[in-house]
């Protein structure tokens, strides 16, 4: 590991010790559910519904059976609530259909399921089943990018096999859900707090 990695660990570590998944969840897939609805929002948006729509359909057998109209409305503050309806309806159908209700922990098998793509499954793997992996976010590609990490033309998942070379591999779900963190609330996207980083030396963008 270079120094310019342990410099990155280091202070990712001073910042954000225990750092948790800001997503509400009680099970592996509500967890699937809510990360599918954050594509093109946040996880303080999706708190605001998931509350709603698991407390009227509690499992999956009910969100099966909901009223599209009214998946719908709950998820209408989210954003491309339409299509985010029919993936949530779909997924609880396929679970329930096709798996006997036990979500599946096969990667082909997720990916599979309707708006479930490489980083949707990284994130509920990591997060709920405690394997090793890391999900490329808006995030996480910026963060990497800025720092180095990865290159500028890189793919999501470019930099996943980039970072999963960098960090060890049983940190891995610890350093995605770091850099989530860091990147929403430190290195943002627009205003980057560069001038209080302790990393503006190394970053991409401190240097423009």
């Amino acid at each position: 590991m270079n120094e310019k990695v342990k410099q990155i660990e280091h202070y990712l570590d001073e910042l954000f010790p225990d750092p948790q998944c800001e997503l509400t969840y009680h099970s592996d897939w509500e967890l699937l559910i809510a990360v599918v609805l954050s594509a093109q929002s946040t996880d303080k948006r999706v708190n605001s519904v998931t509350p709603i729509l698991f407390q009227k359909y509690p499992t999956l057998k009910d969100l099966k059976n909901a009223d599209r109209k009214d998946l719908e409305t709950i998820l209408k503050p989210i954003g491309s609530y339409r299509k985010k309806a029919y993936y949530v309806q779909e997924i609880a159908r396929r679970i329930e259909e096709e798996y006997n209700g036990i979500m599946p922990q096969e990667r082909d098998s997720l990916e599979s399921l309707p708006g479930v793509g490489r980083k949707t499954v990284n994130v509920v793997l990591s997060e709920f089943y405690h394997y090793p992996a890391i999900a490329v976010d808006t995030h996480v590609e910026r963060v990497s990018k800025r720092l180095r990490l990865a290159s500028k033309n890189d793919s999501p998942y470019e930099v996943e096999k980039k970072l999963m070379k960098k960090f060890d591999k049983d940190t891995w779900g610890k350093r995605h859900i770091q850099m989530v963190l860091f990147g929403r609330y430190h290195c943002k996207a627009m205003k980057p707090m560069c001038d209080l980083c302790s990393l503006k030396s190394i970053c991409k963008e401190k240097k423009k």
